[in-house]
């Protein structure tokens, strides 16, 4: 970051929302909400422990990146920011990792971000041409491995102390690091299989056609395929299955839980698909970036949601997944059209690594972002217990609100600090948190940070030059997934409003994640606040075929439920028609205008 720069933003803090900066030098950083992750406030343990910024670093090192050498994060109101930090050896720049002060990783030599550029073009056709293959056969074995060792422990937990479980967890935190490495070689391999193929486009077709190009992102073999076709199937066994269909009519999830528990086949269905299913695709929460929200594999309720929602819609896997596969065909063809010779060739090459490294997008969630979270967040719980039953804490989740080494001192001696205080001090402040609106971002925005490659999965650069019109019935995004569709707006923030959306709602939300697939099956459009083309509620509209306006900033805060709008997922326009009441009579259906 140059002292000349141009500054193109500031926001260093303000009645409404302050800022506390440790240093100075913070404030001259482009500091990012990181609602991609993290839209909530943040727990302590997890800020701590859990987050994917803690081995950036590592990504960093291995490619010999020229353009960011370390990412921060800083904790601004309860919430994430975080920020790239470029290869100045004179920076000094510091945050906090596992409790402890931590200096961001900078070269010493002062000629590293002239000349590592050739080192990275160097190596990074290597991993175009045989991650995928490093993945199949060494590294998603080794992450299958690390989950077994620890799927065996907590089966035995109960046998466990709370030194037994203390060890475990150091265990735990090791393999989530050694998971999240893996991340970063996956992720930025895969970055840079994108960022080519939008080089090519751009070079021989004069532009990039973003529809085309989020086509060409989606896979139709991979984890999260495999998740669908498995509730697939039990919706199958329901829909023939008279007693279960009986059971599953109930409106509440609750009831649907306990009338399979009240009969034997109800019971049997339980303990051959809905447990089997939760051991097998359990592992993730409604936001996987927290330690602080259950997951599937703790609670069957989220799969019968499921279950009911596939069985309402009759969801048909084979039809959906071959629709899939022939589009990416389809797509495949159409960035060819037009092309020969040299051209032809290299459009075709770099297309190949994209639809290679494309499956990897939903598994490394499966593996790192869902797996690793949720595995660590269990042996956590265990800790919890054995503290709960030395009467040390009250409850097991109560050591998400204690930082790492005030949770290692607590096993350690039961005087260490006053638990409880903390704890319910800390619950209170989160829920005050919650109370706030973030910023978009804090700091100092200027060229070369707004460049940070990576940000293109929070809908940067765009997002920072998109501006909202003074009419606040136009609202204006990114277009995701291509169509336009007019229908009621259906606002939700949490998982416990999952039950309100209605076939044909156009769902308005923050962010979603892999456990809000089943809203999918019934929603007609999307609209979120945060997120790119790349993003997780972009690549799912796509992959349901719904148009989908992403990364607007401000839908959840204009946007109410009942209202009708109409969205245009191409052009990245969303437009209120008419404000109406949430619950008004009969709300005109959805109505698909053009794809």
């Amino acid at each position: 970051m140059a002292a000349n720069e141009e500054i193109l933003g500031q926001f260093l803090g303000d009645a409404t929302f302050p800022v506390t900066w440790d240093a100075e030098i913070e404030k001259a950083f482009f500091w990012v909400y990181d609602d991609l992750h993290c839209p909530h406030p943040i727990s302590p343990m997890f800020f701590d422990i859990g987050g994917w910024w803690l081995s950036c670093d590592h990504m960093f090192r291995r490619f010999g990146t020229p353009f960011a050498v370390d990412w921060l994060a800083k904790n601004v109101n309860g919430y994430v920011y975080t920020t790239a930090i470029p290869a100045d050896p004179d920076l000094r720049i510091d945050a906090t990792e596992y409790s402890a002060r931590y200096g961001a990783r900078v070269p010493r030599d002062a000629t590293f971000a002239t000349t590592m550029g050739a080192y990275l073009d160097t190596v990074l056709p290597v991993y175009g041409r045989d991650f995928a293959d490093w993945w199949r056969d060494r590294l998603r074995p080794e992450m299958e491995r690390n989950f077994a060792f620890l799927e065996a422990r907590l089966d035995a937990a109960a046998a466990m102390t709370l030194a037994d479980a203390a060890c475990l967890l150091e265990d735990a935190i090791d393999i989530h690091d050694r998971h999240w490495k893996i991340h970063w070689m996956l992720n930025f391999a895969q970055l840079s299989a994108t960022l080519n193929l939008r080089a090519v486009m751009e070079k021989h077709h004069g532009r990039v056609d973003e529809a085309l190009l989020g086509r060409l992102q989606n896979s139709a073999s991979d984890r999260n395929w495999d998740s669908i076709e498995a509730l697939w199937r039990m919706k199958n066994e329901v829909r023939d299955d008279a007693e279960l269909r009986t059971a599953f009519a109930h409106d509440d999830v609750a009831e649907i839980a306990g009338a399979l528990r009240a009969t034997d086949c109800g019971r049997r269905f339980i303990a051959d698909r809905i447990e089997p299913y939760q051991r097998e695709f359990g592992w993730h929460a409604v936001w996987s970036h927290e330690f602080v929200f259950p997951t599937v594999r703790e609670q069957m309720e989220p799969v019968l949601e499921l279950v009911r929602g596939y069985l309402t819609t009759d969801y048909d896997f084979p039809s959906a997944i071959e629709a899939m596969r022939r589009d990416i065909e389809a797509a495949s063809g159409e960035i060819l059209e037009g092309l020969s010779g040299d051209a032809l060739d290299e459009m075709r090459a770099a297309n190949a690594v994209n639809v290679r490294m494309a499956p990897l997008t939903p598994d490394h969630h499966f593996y790192i972002d869902q797996g690793a979270n949720a595995h660590l967040r269990l042996v956590l719980i265990e800790v919890g217990r054995k503290l709960v039953d030395q009467g040390r804490l009250d409850q097991p989740d109560d050591v998400m609100f204690l930082r790492y080494n005030e949770l290692r001192g607590l096993i350690g001696s039961a005087l260490a600090l006053p638990a409880r205080d903390i704890v319910a001090a800390r619950r209170a402040e989160r829920e005050a948190q919650h109370r706030l609106h973030p910023r978009d971002w804090v700091g100092t925005v200027t060229p070369s940070q707004l460049a940070f490659p990576y940000l293109v999965n929070w809908g940067y650069p765009d997002r920072f030059y998109q501006k909202q019109s003074d009419d606040t019935r136009l609202i204006s995004g990114l277009g995701a997934s291509a169509g336009v569709v007019e229908g009621i707006a259906r606002v939700v923030r949490t998982i416990d409003e999952f039950d309100e959306v209605r076939d044909g709602d156009i769902l308005v939300c923050q962010m979603t994640n892999p456990a809000w697939v089943v809203l999918f099956t019934k929603i007609a459009g999307l609209v979120t606040d945060t997120g790119g083309t790349t993003s997780h509620p972009a690549v799912l509209a796509r992959e349901f075929g719904i148009p989908a306006v992403i990364g607007t900033s401000v839908a959840t805060q204009r946007i109410a439920t009942g209202d009708r709008v109409r969205i245009d997922g191409t052009a990245g326009q969303v437009e209120i028609l008419r404000e109406e009441p949430a619950e008004s009579p009969a709300p005109a259906p959805a109505t698909a205008i053009g794809r």
